[in-house]
């Protein structure tokens, strides 16, 4: 199965800006991403797709009708617009390595910035392969530029080869995945869809259907400013305060840089104050929603503890709700997972089941009604100068979107069980409300 225009696309998708940017409060959140929706769109629109748009806040829509009769489902195939605003994505310039031949990349000539096989080992399954780095300068944007462009190649085969079956297919491009606003302003109702999948996931043959429970803790310090010179006794310092809080964590656990597979975290990220006023941010994420809330008592225990050394002080703590794992969905919907194993396999890969440290649109959509598990991209190293993915794993990708496709359009084989389409041969569960 060849996808000519693939390449071809993602390398232009890469090449407009869209990191987003947690501190603004438009959506999208920067300009670049109402670029490449309007570039989508326009593409979308040439495709011959239907209800095509662009919403008032970025997302962008549209429909490819199914080619076959029955009650046939709608499936949702979703990307998302921006990347990370932890590394540079202005003025990418993609490096193409033709028949990588396994050995260390330079990146950058200037900085002597090298991806290295020993720091990153799965490169030697790419032997052979036309491997796409960055320049060291910036990160290259598969993610999740990789899944809008993998989605836009199968979609175009689709249309070219009419016979090949398949289901009614909803598009959906977001913003502002990666500061955790992707559906914030979206309704499931806009999607019209009955199952989803996003394309944003990393390895070859990867089907990510579990992530963390995630919440944000912040803590609001009100100190006492006073000329330092006359202070003692009067003096109540928020800076100070903000610091033993975070030095009170465990040094050797609880955090990411000493986590792995199902261990949770707790990780400051972002301080910023003076002596009268400091702001603390701190994510909290497990897969056990139970663990999740003892690590948070764990916090508000200690903010306590020590604002009792601080007399004077005033302290705001919330916890505010990010996502949920959303296994807890995803098992009362085995066929989502099953179908999506049985067109990874049909492209000659094996699937792997696995979980991410993080979250995606998916886990959202999930307990809004949409069950989306997360498909492979391609790609590795994101959010970083070292990221780089492989364009026959991108055309594998793209290939299993067709195959998924057309396991959704089997004929005959569904049925509607109170406005609800499920599988001839499954019985429907109730959905777990979530709060």
């Amino acid at each position: 199965m060849k996808f000519p225009d693939l390449q071809d696309r993602f390398l232009r998708y890469v090449k407009i800006d869209t990191q987003s940017d947690e501190n603004s409060e438009s959506s999208p959140s920067t300009a670049g991403q109402w670029d490449l929706a309007h570039t989508l769109e326009h593409e979308l629109k040439d495709m011959g797709l239907e209800d095509v748009s662009v919403s008032t806040y970025g997302y962008v829509f549209a429909t490819l009708k199914t080619n076959r009769q029955g009650e046939i489902p709608t499936i949702a195939l979703i990307s998302h617009l921006d990347t990370s605003p932890d590394v540079s994505g202005s003025h990418v310039h993609p490096r193409i390595h033709e028949s990588y031949d396994g050995r260390d990349i330079l990146l950058s000539q200037k900085d002597q910035i090298r991806l290295r096989v020993e720091e990153h080992p799965t490169l030697k399954d790419m032997i052979g392969k036309t491997l796409i780095t960055t320049d060291g300068n910036t990160l290259l944007g598969a993610d999740d530029k990789a899944g809008i462009a993998e989605i836009m190649s199968a979609i175009h085969y689709l249309i070219a080869n009419p016979d090949i079956p398949r289901p009614n297919i909803r598009i959906l491009f977001t913003p502002d995945e990666e500061v955790g606003r992707g559906t914030d302003n979206l309704k499931i109702e806009d999607i019209g869809a009955d199952f989803g999948y996003t394309i944003d996931g990393g390895k070859l043959g990867a089907i990510e259907d579990e992530t963390f429970c995630a919440d944000t803790i912040e803590i609001r310090i009100r100190g006492v400013n006073v000329h330092p010179g006359y202070a003692k006794g009067k003096l109540v310092n928020a800076v100070k305060m903000a610091s033993e809080i975070v030095d009170s964590f465990p040094k050797d656990a609880l955090s990411p840089e000493t986590t792995e597979k199902r261990e949770g975290y707790l990780h400051p990220h972002f301080l910023s104050g003076s002596v009268e006023e400091a702001v603390l941010k701190i994510l909290v994420r497990d897969f056990e929603e139970k663990s999740l809330k003892e690590k948070e008592t764990f916090v508000k225990r200690t903010v306590d503890e020590i604002s009792e050394r601080y007399p004077g002080a005033k302290v705001d703590f919330k916890v505010m709700e990010s996502y949920r794992n959303m296994k807890t969905v995803l098992d009362l919907y085995p066929e989502v997972i099953e179908k999506a194993e049985k067109a990874v396999r049909t492209a000659g890969i094996e699937p792997v089941r696995t979980l991410i440290r993080g979250g995606t649109d998916g886990a959202r959509l999930s307990f809004m009604g949409l069950p989306t598990p997360n498909l492979f991209t391609g790609g590795a190293n994101f959010h970083s100068k070292y990221e780089w993915i492989a364009l026959e794993d991108m055309e594998k990708a793209a290939e299993v979107i067709v195959h998924l496709m057309g396991l959704w359009a089997e004929a005959g084989s569904w049925r509607y069980v109170s406005g609800d389409l499920f599988h001839s041969s499954f019985s429907p569960p109730v959905m777990l409300a979530h709060d």
